[in-house]
Parts: structure tokens; sequence; C-alpha cells
């Protein structure tokens, strides 16, 4: 069973009739679910996962004022029905372990992902702050929300990034991915560099898998998760097979001919979906000349006017 599927079953069986009993006044201000850091949260656990960072449980979400009044008691009414029902937990917590299940304030909860109690709100919150942190703060899933305020919060990551930043994204990866793959991966190796051919590589696939999530909407995850999460995405998702294997395959000469033809498709694919959602008129597939077009469709001054590679 996934991590999440045991969280709604725990939260079904022992901390729903808990919340009923004990904090019935509450019950519908109180937002539960499981969402954040661990694998577990995205759905990708697996028995290795077990080995560190995991644990069943779920988050109950409060307002200010009801943490205030509740949060203790509620906090140890969740620690009793674990202990009474033997919620798993794995010996070994890393630095960066989970942290977030049990009773937190929302704005508490966000803090971490946005910098604030909420949303970002200004166009440079949303353009600098990385996607993986909005992917952690609204992966997993939502059980019970009454009160809405932890899911508006969700919802407004999720689907309000303004039009001008996805812009501004969309350039950066483009400029990124024709200076990386389609420039300076062969130019390296014909200097003799085979590690600084490998970085342009790296870059190329990870700005590719980036652009992929920005044409989809989407807040793509750290780079764990990149691959796995691509394949799950409506458009795109057939490039993520051949961008691992430009990391995975060997630079002999067959090697690098085919590398430099999966890196031309990927170029052409991308920009054949620049060009289907009219951010650019260009033709071919060098990606370069479709960045600066899509930059020139920015409406923001201040994001219009920054640098190429800032996104």
């Amino acid at each position: 069973m996934k991590g999440i599927e045991e969280a709604k079953k725990f939260y079904l069986e022992a901390g729903a009739p808990m919340i009923a009993h004990e904090f019935a006044e509450y019950e519908g201000r109180i937002a539960v679910g499981l969402v954040g850091h661990g694998s577990e949260c995205f759905g990708y656990d697996d028995d290795i996962s077990r080995d560190h960072d995991f644990e069943t449980g779920f988050c109950m979400w409060l307002t200010d004022e009801d943490e205030a009044k509740i949060g203790f008691a509620l906090t140890r009414a969740y620690d009793r029905i674990k202990r009474e029902h033997g919620a798993s937990k794995s010996a070994h917590l890393s630095v960066a372990g989970s942290t977030s299940q049990g009773v937190i304030r929302i704005a508490d909860f966000y803090r971490p992902y946005t910098g604030s109690g909420g949303a970002p709100v200004t166009l440079r919150e949303w353009l600098f702050t990385d996607s993986e942190y909005f992917a952690e703060a609204t992966n997993g899933e939502v059980f019970r929300d009454d009160l809405g305020q932890f899911s508006a919060v969700r919802n407004a990551i999720l689907n309000d990034m303004p039009e001008d930043v996805r812009l501004k994204k969309i350039a950066a990866c483009a400029i990124r991915m024709a200076q990386t793959g389609q420039y300076n991966f062969r130019r390296c190796l014909a200097h003799g560099e085979e590690g600084a051919a490998g970085i342009a590589l790296a870059e190329f696939v990870k700005n590719a898998i980036q652009m992929a999530f920005l044409i989809n909407k989407r807040h793509c995850p750290y780079y764990k998760w990149m691959f796995r999460a691509m394949s799950e995405l409506n458009k795109l998702s057939e490039l993520a097979a051949p961008l691992e294997f430009l990391l995975t395959s060997d630079n002999d000469a067959a090697g690098i001919k085919v590398k430099s033809e999966i890196i031309e498709d990927v170029a052409l694919a991308v920009a054949n979906e620049i060009r289907a959602q009219g951010l650019a008129d260009c033709e071919g597939n060098y990606l370069e000349p479709y960045a600066y077009a899509v930059q020139k469709r920015i409406r923001s001054a201040e994001l219009r006017n920054m640098h190429i590679l800032v996104g």
C-alpha cells in the first residue's frame, strides 16, 4: 500500500473519529491530508523509500486562531492515536526529513515553500521561487477542508502563476537549451572537454524537462522525481525516455551521433509546442530565436527587460 493510502486509511479509521469525538466544535475547521516533503506525498514511494524519512501519518492544518485554542490538545490526541494504532516509522531521518505531519498552522506549512504564509503575490516572488517548492506545497491529497483556507492557498499556487512569469521562464529555458545542447555539447567534445560536454548535456536535459512542465502549466519537482513526473504530463511526456537516454548512454562516435539527433528532435518538439501555444512565429528548431520571441511577448516591462537567462 502506498504511503498516501496508508495515511488516508489511518485518518478515516482513527483520525476522523478522534476529531469528531474530542474536537466536534472544530471538526469543520480542521483541514486534513498529506502534502509536502517525501516520496509518499508525490505517490512515488516504494519499499526502498521506507528506509528513511517515512512515517505513517497525516497533516492537520489550522488557522492561527484555532491553533492557539486547540493546537496543543490536538497534538496530544494525534500522538495518542499514533501510539494506539502502531503507526509505522522509519528508524532513520535525514537532515532534510519530513516534519510536516501532525498539527501545523496553515501559514507555517506554506512559509518554507513560498517565503510567506500563503501564495506568492508579486511577479518576483513567482519568478524567483524554485518550482520544486511549489510542487512540494501542492502535491499529495487533501482529505477534508470544509473551511477552505488551506485549499485556497493550494489552488492559487497550482493555478495562478502570472502568464508573464511563465513566459519569462519559457524564454530562459529555451535559450539554455539552445546554448547547452544545440550549441555547446558537440563543441565541448570537439575541444576534448568531455566533462564540460557532460555538464552541457545535463543542463540541456534539465531545462528540457522544466520546459515541458511550463508548457503544461505544471510545477516541476526536484531532480529526483523529474523524469517520473514528466512521464505523467499531457504534452511532451514522450520526451522523457530520450532525455534519459542522453544521460545514460556512452559518448562513443555512434553515441554522439544519436545524442545529437535526439537533441534536435527534442528541440523541434519544444519549438512546435511554443508555436502551437501562439508564443512565437519562428521557423525551424533552433531555440534561441524562440527565446527572444517569447520574451518580447511579456507585458511586464520589469520582466521583459530582465536578462534573457533570468528565469
